[in-house]
């Protein structure tokens, strides 16, 4: 047989990809990642016969098939993990792998050669580059043959069911690994508790973790499929009714803590169209309600700069009324721009040399005329009244 073949779920059919490269050997066992384009498959077992016995060889490798270009090629293992089997790997939101447990040689009896989890490892793929990181808190007994998914809010890995080999505590099968600090814990867990099982698959679908056949259960009793309901990170419940729709609570994953050679992408969730169709209509609507402010305040300003300006032409008339020689008379003095109420700036009279009856006769701005006598008379009166 091909060692890659492609399902088209559109027309329903198979093909065989022509891929470069001379990456012959064949493996199994192992937990392959894609991310870009590209399937990282890390390790791994091949089978050899030498004199008609059958052995299984652990690879280290890490070969990588890009699925765009249809090429083979093959990752740095500086600093990488021993070679294994058997273990899981999820990617997470910063381009890193996060790989964990298996076995790490051909087992006599694989309850003696599970892995510990109190080490993980992270494969960078934008820097092809290893770290390990070195986790505390509830760590679960050695085991192989589990199940891993990243949570909804990129924050935390599950892993569930597989073989171990402590049986120091009661193992409830379901761990969370927080991945700000690498603590494990034990989650709060409701519904009907599965059986255990093992060398089975999970994914997330919805709010969903989904976890598929395996062995060690009694499909006579139990179904094939389970689903664990992880929108709520507070309580996970066990459910037998699935819901399609996509949760409201999948938000973007803040920044990990990073590995020793961090990646420069950004730390964003795998996206799916589903929420971004989502986000579209409140993106919308916030949009529509910005413009909308935007046009009752410039309305408002104007309305009120221009009552604003009628009062301050009000203020600034300041008429002043007398009775002379049995007859009124106004003058009116305009006050400055700059000036304010408190401090009217009074413009100088425009003095007319032309006497009438031995009186000084004043021009105001109103072409009015009056006497330099009663001018001066009104003029103090209303500096003193103001």
């Amino acid at each position: 047989m091909q060692l890659v073949y492609t399902f088209d779920s559109q027309s329903n059919s198979w093909s065989i990809p022509k891929i470069t490269g001379d990456y012959t050997v064949r493996k199994f066992r192992l937990t392959a990642v894609n991310h870009d384009g590209k399937m990282y498959l890390y390790s791994g077992v091949n089978k050899v016969i030498n004199n008609n016995v059958t052995s299984d060889v652990f690879l280290n490798e890490m070969v990588i098939l890009d699925t765009i270009n249809l090429s083979w090629s093959k990752g740095s293992l500086i600093n990488a993990p021993s070679p294994r089997a058997d273990y899981d790997a999820t990617l997470l939101p910063n381009d890193n792998i996060i790989y964990l447990g298996g076995v790490s040689a051909p087992p006599t009896a694989y309850m003696s050669n599970a892995l510990t989890l109190s080490e993980v490892y992270l494969y960078n793929t934008i820097n092809d580059n290893w770290s390990k990181k070195i986790t505390s808190g509830k760590i679960p007994s050695n085991r192989a043959a589990f199940s891993t998914v990243l949570g909804l809010d990129g924050q935390r890995i599950i892993i569930f069911g597989g073989f171990f080999d402590n049986s120091e505590y009661l193992d409830t099968t379901l761990y969370v690994l927080d991945l700000t600090n690498f603590n494990w814990y034990i989650p709060k867990i409701s519904g009907q508790n599965p059986n255990h099982r093992r060398f089975h698959k999970a994914s997330v679908i919805g709010k969903y973790m989904v976890i598929s056949f395996g062995f060690g259960y009694n499909k006579s009793v139990e179904s094939d499929i389970l689903l664990l309901d992880i929108s709520n990170n507070e309580e996970y419940v066990w459910t037998t009714t699935f819901d399609p729709s996509v949760p409201n609570n999948i938000i973007p994953a803040p920044s990990l803590p990073p590995s020793s050679s961090p990646s420069p992408s950004s730390l964003q969730p795998p996206s799916s169209s589903s929420q971004l169709s989502n986000n579209i209509p409140a993106m919308a609507g916030a949009i529509v309600g910005s413009l909308f402010c935007g046009i009752l305040l410039s309305f408002g300003g104007f309305f009120l700069y221009k009552w604003n300006k009628k009062k301050q032409k009000q203020r600034d008339i300041i008429r002043i009324k007398g009775n002379e020689n049995h007859g009124h008379e106004i003058i009116q003095i305009p006050i400055n721009e700059n000036s304010t109420d408190h401090e009217p700036i009074i413009p100088a009279p425009l003095v007319n040399r032309n006497y009438d009856h031995g009186q000084e006769v004043i021009s105001t701005s109103n072409d009015e005329k009056i006497s330099s006598k009663t001018f001066k008379s009104k003029y103090f009166k209303l500096l003193n009244k103001n």
